[in-house]
């Protein structure tokens, strides 16, 4: 019988160990907040300046009907 040679070479077992991406997830999900928060606080923005440019315009109308009242009334007091 032949003899049977058994030459046992050593193995590397290399094991990489990676994220599972959720540290991406999370960084991703808080750039999304950050961004619809920014928005919301523009549109609130816009619609505070509206509001006070229709409240200015406002008291502009009453201010010139309050003087042409004035103006009538010191013409019928002469």
């Amino acid at each position: 019988m032949a003899d049977d040679r058994v030459t046992q070479t050593p193995h590397t077992t290399v094991i990489e160990r990676r994220g599972s991406g959720g540290g991406l997830l999370v960084g991703l999900a808080v750039l999304i907040a950050v961004l619809v928060a920014a928005y919301f606080l523009l549109v609130r923005n816009d619609s505070e300046v509206s509001k006070n440019n229709a409240i200015t315009s406002a008291a502009k109308s009453v201010e010139r009907t309050a003087d042409k009242a004035g103006s009538a009334i010191d013409g019928e007091a002469k």
